[in-house]
């Protein structure tokens, strides 16, 4: 005999058993649609054709145990029928229907409850987003200005530079023009010595001429002569050195000068090259690379 839902304690209905008689499977859980009486298609089969009722004998030669045996099966069948009429009756199975339309209830409250639950964490988890990429925002606009007030300090050291080539290319230009003055004037000086010299070995000539002519007092006068070109040569040559070492100490001066501002000025490069390399390692910090979850990181503070 088959049963209907039976309610246990706590409210919860109890396993279902399959409709047919003599079967005992449990009935196969399922979520919609309407109840399952039977635990297969067979069982339902098997038991539609055991109510039907069977047909009358064709003739009265029929064997009355036959006839009994038929009218035995059809009493069973009704009998059958009227006690499923009755269980469907029960007030225990329509309590246990009512339990389980009031835990079907309760089930759609708890998922109504949670996704209201998880809708407001939702957007709290919003908010807190749209409040973290605000101050990301934020942090990325300062870093620009920092970056951008790096790039004008830059730029002024550029053209500082600039102005200060400028001025030892003019230095060095002046250094060089004072030089070539400087080299002019010791050509002028060698120059005049050597008229000097000329005037002097023509002064020589003539007094060698009148001393020819004069052979007494030419021969005096040429002791005298020579003795005088010799103190003149030597005077003239002392002073050649004294001008050549003048005028190279000038020029090397003036080198050394040139030199100075040459490397005063590799250094003003030097210096500008490592304010570029700190301006571009500020730069690839600013713009580095994204974080795992999608968001843009903060960047650092310059």
């Amino acid at each position: 005999m088959t049963t209907a839902s039976q309610a246990v304690p706590g409210g919860a209905p109890a396993a279902v058993i399959c409709k047919r008689p003599g079967c005992g499977n449990p009935l196969p859980a399922q979520d919609r649609g309407r109840n399952r009486q039977f635990c297969s298609d067979s069982c339902a089969r098997r038991y539609h054709n055991d109510a039907r009722i069977p047909a009358a004998p064709a003739s009265a030669d029929q064997d009355p145990l036959a006839a009994l045996d038929a009218l035995t099966r059809q009493a069973a069948v009704l009998v059958r029928a009227a006690r499923e009429q009755a269980a469907s009756l029960d007030p225990a199975a329509v309590r246990a229907q009512i339990a389980d339309a009031e835990a079907a209830r309760r089930r759609a409250e708890a998922a109504a409850v949670t996704a209201t639950a998880r809708q407001a964490e939702a957007e709290a988890e919003t908010q807190t987003l749209a409040e973290a990429l605000a101050a990301t925002r934020d942090e990325t606009a300062a870093a620009h200005a920092a970056a951008q007030r790096a790039e004008d300090a830059a730029r002024a050291a550029a053209s500082q530079l600039e102005q200060l080539r400028r001025d030892t290319a003019a230095q060095i230009t002046a250094i060089q023009a004072r030089a070539d003055q400087q080299a002019a004037a010791a050509q002028a000086d060698a120059d005049h010595c050597a008229r000097e010299r000329d005037e002097a070995l023509a002064a020589a000539r003539d007094s060698r001429h009148a001393a020819d002519t004069e052979t007494a007092r030419a021969r005096q006068g040429e002791a005298d002569a020579r003795t005088e070109t010799g103190q003149v040569r030597a005077d003239a040559a002392r002073e050649r050195d004294a001008l050549r070492e003048h005028h190279q100490g000038e020029l090397a001066a003036a080198r050394a000068l040139a030199d100075a501002e040459r490397a005063r000025a590799e250094r003003a490069e030097a210096q500008l090259e490592a304010e570029r390399t700190d301006r571009r390692a500020l730069t690839s910090r600013l713009t580095g690379p994204a974080s795992g979850n999608g968001h843009e990181q903060p960047a650092a503070q310059p």
